[in-house]
């Protein structure tokens, strides 16, 4: 009788399998890989005037490069972005958010109560004040000029 050699990789494929259960697949660990990451996550809110809502968002500390073909710009603040594109909207979605709180966006904050106070200094339109949620954070609504609702909430100061 003799004995078929297999070739080393089948011997190393069956040692990595022991102790596997038929039917059932294995995780897979990445050893020499490097772990997928979000670096980012920005909303795109569609504008009536993107001159106007550039402007706004200046206001409360964002800064913006040049728009791409006069449609499209990237807010920058604190590392984090916020798109605005020029483009139709939905009148009736804006009024159904509204009415019923659904939030476009929401941030946090350091300084919660310091930026509270460049918005509302800076004109921006609230929509619910600063205030001690039931979870121990301060959060405060503003709506921007096409209608957006964003929270901002942090760790209350003290």
């Amino acid at each position: 009788m003799h004995c078929i050699r297999r070739p080393r990789v089948d011997r190393e494929r069956r040692l990595a399998n022991a102790g596997r259960q038929p039917g059932k697949r294995q995780r897979r660990t990445m050893t020499n890989q490097t772990k997928p990451r979000v670096t980012s996550l920005a909303p795109q809110f569609l504008v009536d005037d993107l001159k106007r809502s550039i402007a706004y968002y200046q206001r409360l500390g964002f800064s913006f490069g040049e728009p791409w073909g006069g449609f499209y710009a990237i807010g920058l603040l604190d590392g984090l972005e916020l798109h605005l594109k020029e483009a139709p909207k939905n009148p009736a979605e804006r009024l159904h958010r509204r009415e019923n709180e659904h939030l476009d966006a929401s941030a946090g904050v350091e300084g919660i109560e310091a930026f509270y106070e460049r918005c509302v200094a800076n004109g921006a339109k609230v929509l619910k004040p600063l205030k001690v949620t039931p979870w121990g954070t301060k959060d405060f609504y503003i709506e921007d000029p096409d209608g957006y609702i964003i929270c901002f909430g942090g760790t209350a100061a003290g």
